[in-house]
This record gives C-alpha cells, structure tokens and sequence, in this order.
C-alpha cells in the first residue's frame, strides 16, 4: 500500500457568512495551518488531523493508496494527485492530496 501525502494548501474564511451564521468570535479554522503536511497509510487519519477534514478527504486518500488514480475525468494535472476541501462552509480548509514516495509493506 502506497503512502499519500497531505498538504495544507489554504485556510480559507469567509467572514459574511460568518457574520450572517455563526456565534460572535468565529474565526478561521485553528487546527490547519497553510503548508503543513501529514502523511497517511491510506485508511488511518493522520494524528493531528481534523476528525470532519478527514471525512471529506478519505475516500481519496484511500484511492491513491490502494493504486486508484485520475479523479474528475482528467482534469488534474497529475493523475496522482487531488485538490479537495473540508466540508466546513464558513471556513473550508484546502488540501493537496498526492502520493509519498515511500510506501508501506
């Protein structure tokens, strides 16, 4: 099983809907930071890793690890590779989901 890199691309926010929604004092996400990276197995969640990012995430982690490749009909660049997003409206955070090179026996 292939490992899969995970790769903090952006901590977005978006400040009017939190205004419209959310409690006073909401803010960008604080468990993700720009350029961190975690390293999965392919089925394990990262320690450290958001439990919600996580559910947006693993089904393409899994793919990778398991040899699966070329989400989205082509439009990646890389075969190997994904952009995805946590499923937090207000303030999704963006990652780049890619092969390590290191695998796992």
């Amino acid at each position: 099983m292939k490992k899969v890199r995970i790769t903090v691309l952006e901590n977005t926010f978006h400040p009017e809907l939190a205004l419209k929604y959310a409690k006073p004092g909401f803010g960008p996400c604080r468990m993700h930071t720009k350029g961190q990276e975690f390293i999965s197995n392919g089925w394990r969640k990262p320690e450290g890793f958001c439990d919600n990012a996580w559910k947006s995430i693993q089904e393409y982690v899994f793919t990778l690890s398991h040899g699966g490749s070329d989400f989205y009909d082509g439009w990646m660049r890389d075969k190997h590779t994904a952009v995805l997003s946590c499923n937090d409206g207000v303030r999704p955070v963006i990652f780049l989901v890619e092969l390590a090179e290191e695998t796992e026996q």
